[in-house]
């Protein structure tokens, strides 16, 4: 059986991913929380993250951290 999430419950995943990956960034990467989410929110990873479609906001914070930092290594994010 197969459950359909609200768009309620799927935002509520979206953000909890995001205070992750901002988390990761600032650990990682030594960022301040402000310049994490800068990093975040001008990401490629984060758009692809808002798609309901590409199924991202299902997936743990540690895999679609691997694609923000590849995206660090390969592109300018600011």
């Amino acid at each position: 059986m197969t459950t359909k999430l609200s768009s309620q419950q799927i935002q509520l995943l979206k953000d909890d991913l995001c205070t992750e990956l901002a988390g990761f960034l600032v650990d990682d990467y030594h960022y301040t929380p402000q310049e994490a989410i800068d990093v975040l929110y001008t990401s490629e990873t984060f758009d692809r993250l808002q798609d309901n479609a590409s199924g991202l906001y299902y997936q743990s914070a540690g895999y679609v951290y691997s694609f923000l930092q590849n995206e660090l290594k390969t592109a300018k994010v600011f």
